[in-house]
This record gives C-alpha cells, sequence and structure tokens, in this order.
C-alpha cells in the first residue's frame, strides 16, 4: 500500500515513515504543509495518508482542511490526523462528512509501534480509529438519553466500536465471545433508535450517535 505524510517536525516524520515502512506502506512523499500534501495525493493517489492537525503558515487546522478536501476530490485515500493534544471536535469534523477510511490519534501513539501500524492499516482498508483519549473524553460529556439507555457493559462495547475495532478485536479486548459481542451491539443498536439497515451501515450510525455528530 501508498503512503504519504505531512507533518512539519522532522523527528516525528522520520518516525512515522519508519513505522509505515514497518507495517508493509510504500511512503510515496513525506511533506510539510498542507498545499505539498495535496499535491502529493494528487500525484501519488496514495491508499493512505497520514496528516498532522497544525501546519504551517497558520498552525491552526490546516490538516484538517486538507483531510477533508482529500476526502471528497479522492475517495480512495484514507485519511489518518495526528495531533499533539486531544482536539475531540476535528474527529467529530472528520467524521460527520466521511464515516469510512478516516482516524485520528495523538501523537504519542506513534511509540507504540505495533498498534499504530494496525491504526493505520485499519484506517487504508477503510475502517476508523479513534485515540483512546478522544473517546473517552467524548464518553463523559456525552448526556443525551438514548446513550444513557446502554448498561455499563454495551458502553464499554461502544466505545470500542468508536476505537474502530472489529468484533473479534471487541471480544479479546473485553475477554467476551464473538457471539456475547454481538448479542452487545444489536441491544445497542436497539437502544440507539437506529434503523434497520446492513450491519455495517448501523455501526457506522451507532459510532456517530457515541460522538454526537449524528441525529440523537
Amino acid at each position: 500500500m501508498r503512503a504519504v505524510i505531512a507533518e512539519d517536525s522532522v523527528l516525528l516524520r522520520i518516525g512515522v515513515v519508519k513505522v509505515l515502512e514497518m507495517a508493509g506502506f510504500q511512503v510515496r512523499a513525506e511533506l510539510a504543509d498542507a498545499e505539498g500534501l495535496l499535491a502529493a495525493v494528487e500525484e501519488h493517489r496514495p491508499e493512505l495518508a497520514v496528516v498532522d492537525v497544525r501546519m504551517p503558515p497558520g498552525f491552526t487546522d490546516e490538516g484538517v482542511r486538507a483531510a477533508l478536501v482529500i476526502r471528497q476530490q479522492f475517495p480512495d485515500t484514507a485519511v489518518l490526523l495526528l495531533s499533539q493534544y486531544v482536539e475531540e471536535r476535528y474527529a467529530a469534523d472528520l467524521l460527520a462528512a466521511h464515516t469510512t477510511g478516516v482516524g485520528y490519534l495523538l501523537k504519542q501513539r506513534v511509540a507504540d509501534v505495533e498498534e499504530f501500524a494496525a491504526a493505520a492499516r485499519r484506517v487504508a482498508a477503510g475502517g476508523t480509529a479513534l485515540d483512546p483519549q478522544v473517546v473517552a473524553q467524548l464518553l463523559v460529556r456525552r448526556h443525551s438519553d438514548p446513550l444513557d439507555r446502554l448498561t455499563p457493559r454495551e458502553r464499554e462495547v461502544l466505545e470500542l466500536m468508536a476505537g474502530g475495532r472489529s468484533n473479534s478485536g471487541i471480544a479479546t479486548e473485553l475477554v467476551l465471545s464473538e457471539s456475547a459481542v454481538a448479542k452487545h451491539i444489536n441491544s445497542i443498536f436497539t437502544k440507539l433508535d437506529l434503523p434497520r439497515a446492513d450491519a455495517d451501515h448501523r455501526r457506522v450510525l451507532a459510532v456517530l450517535r457515541f460522538l454526537g455528530v449524528a441525529g440523537a
């Protein structure tokens, strides 16, 4: 799989390149700004773009805006945002527009090589990956009635779903059988009043409801 990286910190950029190469990616371009990133994506059409949230010239939300452009103009390129701090609104902005092939992780996760590589592969394959700290903050802040219907175990399952875990991944994390996980997920769908649809679509709706970027 091909990847491009946009990160203005040289040391972190080198680290991300090494981790992605170890994960089987071919890094086609390394940039320090959003303008260069968009040009590289257009040229190389990578499966994954790893993007810093704050980049030159303003160091505000240049990476987020570039990510939204990439997902709109180059839908085959997944985007994994990296941030120095927890800014969950950026994850919500990205997921509100695109529900597949997106991720948001804190930069410190790069040091956990295996976890970061797994997240990058998952996002590149069309899945999602949200930083556990972002998910935890959203869980504390959410007070809508539908979510209050969930049991503590169901909230744990939904939290892991929001982090991009598969049923088998959730089962491993919570030491449950996959059939038990499936039952919890079906219960979540029912309690959140989600319309009947294919399982993947309902899964996305549940995560969006959790993030507060879909109608309650």
